[in-house]
């Protein structure tokens, strides 16, 4: 049993936890007007560095989460943009990415540069090769190599992944040689500026009163445990609980989906952790790595193996 108390705050994967292909997962809503009721802190945190805070905003309210604001979201690209202003506030940057990314570099007036970059930054987007080629080039020439996640593969649709920042990335680490920094989940970094965001003007609360709420062992879970904080794995996404025993660290507890998160808070009983369960009755076992994803709606499911998720 897992009890998260009345005193906590939530950050939120999205696609796995609260969505998946476009379709709202039963409970997210609830969750969320349970949050809002309960004056619970909570903070959207992905790792796709495409869209902006304002573009999840009415990605949100068109799934049937209305009435968001910007600051209930935290992207790798704000990441990003945090990282650079922390490190070099005087830094430019010659980016492979669109959307998010250069929206948030633009606003924190890091200016982009073709010729003489600082960084050479990559987030998620369908470069041309000429583009790609000028980012050899730059890295070449000794500018510093930044990406906003390493996730190297990401969903697209109910059969079918596109590649991530983490797979653009690879590419050119094999064409120059050159090492990339990885931002976004599981870097400490971005659970550092998250955490800053979701306790801001909450004295009363601390780091020991965070949850994770992920699906995604690699990236969520991971990073919250390197951390410091609290692991609330939900199995509406990319794995499933036969998984667990190929990793060395776990979550702090399992839970079939976000509805089950939401029934506790409002009937305020301890969590039952479906991993501790599961074991005791002797059924967590090895399954085939065809079987990558765990999938919402059955039979959803990618038709070839994966590669991990990341590096």
């Amino acid at each position: 049993m897992i009890s998260t108390s009345e005193k906590a705050a939530y950050l939120l994967d999205m696609d796995g936890v609260i969505y998946r292909e476009n379709i709202l997962i039963p409970g997210a809503r609830e969750l969320i007007d349970q949050f809002r009721e309960s004056n619970v802190p909570f903070l959207f945190l992905t790792n796709n560095s495409m869209p902006t805070q304002e573009d999840l905003v009415v990605k949100l309210a068109h799934l049937g989460i209305p009435g968001l604001t910007p600051e209930h979201f935290y992207t790798s690209a704000l990441n990003t943009a945090d990282f650079l202003r922390t490190v070099q506030p005087a830094s430019t940057a010659f980016v492979v990415g669109e959307g998010g990314i250069v929206s948030a570099l633009r606003d924190a007036h890091i200016p982009h540069d073709n010729m003489h970059p600082t960084y050479v930054i990559v987030g998620e987007g369908t470069p041309t090769v000429e583009k790609l080629n000028r980012a050899h080039e730059l890295l070449e020439r000794g500018a510093r190599f930044v990406v906003t996640n390493p996730d190297n593969w990401c969903p697209a649709g109910p059969d079918k992944t596109r590649p991530g920042a983490g797979a653009l990335a690879a590419y050119l680490e094999a064409s120059t040689g050159v090492r990339a920094y990885y931002l976004g989940k599981p870097n400490p970094f971005m659970y550092a500026c998250a955490c800053q965001r979701l306790l801001k003007g909450r004295p009363e609360l601390s780091m020991a009163d965070v949850f994770m709420v992920g699906d995604t062992m690699e990236t969520d879970i991971r990073g919250a445990v390197e951390y410091g904080l609290k692991a609330l794995l939900v199995l509406t996404g990319s794995t499933r609980l036969e998984d667990l025993e190929n990793y060395v660290y776990q979550p702090t507890a399992v839970i079939a989906d976000v509805r089950v998160l939401g029934d506790h808070l409002r009937n305020k009983q301890p969590l039952e952790n479906l991993h501790s369960l599961h074991e005791r009755a002797g059924i967590v076992r090895e399954r085939s790595s065809v079987d990558r994803h765990q999938a919402y709606v059955p039979d959803l499911r990618y038709r070839r193996a994966r590669p991990a998720m990341t590096k």
